[in-house]
């Protein structure tokens, strides 16, 4: 598979989930482990630009895939001239900084990973929809309304949610 724009191969169990295999063999962190069920979304990856759990997926299952973590997010926006702020972060990872849409920060890797699979999707979401397309990512710390005002600040159709 490729992770984060460079190609990765390694033997893995058969049940090793790509989670762990993120987690423990490449080192990539940021994509967290909340509850194995996929329930709460802290582990949301794009898998051929796609948004996924990757607590429900086997490693093997991404073979030959494009996977993307939050650690790539921001050479990707910067390989395609999208990056902004002083950081040369994604355009998401930006807003979410500016619209103070994270407390503890354990979802917010897969928050903004949902986040901007959902403006792939549909690029001037209203409030509701934002709602909608994030409901399968939840955040302990009910932040929610900052991290709606950050998607719909990053979409441009305003921050006021």
């Amino acid at each position: 598979m490729s992770v984060n724009g460079a190609s990765r191969a390694a033997d893995v169990e058969p049940r090793t989930l790509l989670v762990h295999y993120l987690r423990d063999k490449l080192d990539l962190t940021g994509t967290n482990v909340g509850c194995d069920t996929s329930s709460c979304g802290a582990c949301t990856v794009h898998i051929d630009g796609k948004s996924v759990k990757s607590c429900t997926l086997l490693a093997v299952q991404a073979n030959g895939a494009e996977v993307t973590t939050i650690e790539g997010l921001a050479d990707q926006a910067q390989a395609d001239g999208t990056a902004t702020g002083d950081d040369n972060w994604h355009p998401m990872q930006e807003a979410f900084k500016q619209c103070h849409g994270l407390q503890c920060g354990y979802c917010t890797p897969g928050m903004v990973m949902a986040a901007t699979s959902l403006l792939k999707e549909n690029a001037s979401p209203d409030e509701c929809q934002v709602r909608e397309g994030l409901e399968g990512n939840l955040c302990r710390c009910t932040g929610y309304h900052n991290i709606v005002k950050a998607v719909m600040s990053a979409a441009g159709t305003g921050g006021n949610a």
